[in-house]
């Protein structure tokens, strides 16, 4: 059988026999009603677990409106105005009204990036603010021991609202929610306190109870908690295909049961060799981002297997904590070891490559240089064939082939641990 996987701007062929074949994971077809402003207007006119956002605020109260940095693929420039409509609508003042980027670790924005993200007329009319400025208020501490050290903006307003999409999350199980405030809006050092827990097993995508990440940021909720929240699912391209609005676990948690249908996709078994792509470029520009493609494609290979990555990579590794977490490690474990002692941005995914080469070998098909890739404990190889190849010779014959085209955003799920 013949198959084709994007790599970079070109794709890459290869064959195996029909029998070697256990299936191939594509996203589930779902019918999208509406997009873009369309779904996020019909969100707010039928928000979930809660009443409309116009029928819960009040002239006089101090309105918290936290929306993604420039890091993130929310189309806030799309969701804001909706929002700022309905609090006009209810009688609140633009003066009420504070506009806050959700940092976490990341660096703050310039003025020409608030414009790019929200628009001038915002950003004129509004205050803007990224969630670094000023002062951080302690609120309180959660039992896993992380401070709720939010931005002042946030943690002195009456009324929080946050925006975000939802997506899998390769530790927290997913993006949104509760996460625009912890670590959105919080300090570094709370940040490291609950990123640390990422390696522990169920810390995973597509996982939301008892993943000690997501439950630790959900505590925050207690002492900073959020009283409404508008999240969207983007396909592929970015756009809308759905919003939901309301309560800030029930709204969220049916983005997330959304999200499974279109892109959660079960598997009897574990194959034996796994081939994912990130799907191309842009996807696939370096190994930072080609990241995620290999972190789902873990939960599709059984422990001792094969996975074959396949991404360009063409401008390296892409970031340089990552770089000199991943060029200065011994092995794999002194990465988790690391993570833990010291989370550190960048280290973060250098860990989590770690714990997927501990599972299984990793043969990585890139533009990267040959020894750069011994050196971060992988297995270069210049097509998919040859990978394969020296995959069955590694495992035999009989040995069983998942292939991922769209690894970045396709989660297998055994249907024994569907979790």
């Amino acid at each position: 059988m013949d198959f084709e996987v994007g790599f970079g701007s070109t794709v890459q062929r290869f064959s195996l026999p029909e029998e070697n074949l256990a299936g191939v994971l594509l996203p589930n077809p779902v019918e999208i009603k509406l997009r873009d402003e369309a779904a996020v207007e019909a969100a707010l006119d039928a928000p979930v677990g809660a009443l409309r956002l116009e029928e819960l605020v009040k002239p006089g109260q101090k309105i918290a409106v936290i929306t993604s940095d420039i890091t993130r693929p929310m189309p806030s420039k799309q969701v804001l105005p909706s929002v700022l409509r309905r609090l006009e609508r209810a009688g609140i003042p633009k003066n009420d009204i504070t506009v806050v980027f959700a940092l976490g670790s990341h660096r703050r924005h310039t003025d020409d990036e608030m414009v790019h993200l929200v628009g001038e007329d915002i950003v004129s009319e509004y205050r803007c603010v990224d969630s670094s400025e000023g002062d951080f208020v302690r609120l309180g501490v959660t039992e896993g021991g992380t401070p709720v050290d939010i931005a002042a903006p946030v943690a002195n307003a009456d009324f929080r609202i946050a925006l975000g999409n939802i997506e899998y999350h390769y530790f927290a199980g997913y993006s949104g929610g509760a996460k625009a405030v912890m670590p959105g809006c919080s300090t570094y050092d709370a940040i490291q306190v609950n990123h640390r827990r990422m390696v522990e097993a169920a810390a995973h995508a597509g996982r939301l109870e008892g993943n000690p990440v997501r439950d630790d940021i959900e505590e925050t909720m207690r002492y900073c908690p959020l009283h409404y929240i508008v999240n969207v699912v983007l396909d592929e391209h970015k756009k809308i295909i759905s919003c939901f609005a309301g309560d800030w676990k029930e709204a969220h948690r049916a983005g997330c049961r959304f999200l499974d249908k279109l892109y959660k996709t079960h598997i009897a078994e574990p194959a034996d060799i796994v081939v994912v792509s990130q799907g191309g470029a842009p996807k696939d520009l370096n190994l930072y981002q080609t990241q995620k493609a290999l972190d789902n494609s873990k939960h599709a290979v059984r422990d001792g297997g094969v996975i074959i990555l396949v991404g360009s990579c063409r401008e390296g590794l892409g970031n340089k904590i990552f770089e000199e977490w991943m060029l200065t490690a011994r092995s794999p474990q002194d990465l988790v070891d690391r993570i833990q002692a010291d989370f550190r941005l960048g280290g973060h995914k250098a860990a989590s490559i770690a714990l997927v080469e501990q599972k299984a070998d990793v043969y990585l098909v890139s533009e990267m240089d040959s020894q750069m890739v011994l050196n971060i404990f992988m297995t270069p190889f210049d097509s998919v064939q040859a990978a394969l190849d020296a995959a069955f010779a590694k495992l035999g014959t009989e040995v069983k082939v998942l292939v991922m085209p769209y690894g970045g955003s396709t989660l297998p799920v055994l249907d024994s641990n569907d979790n």
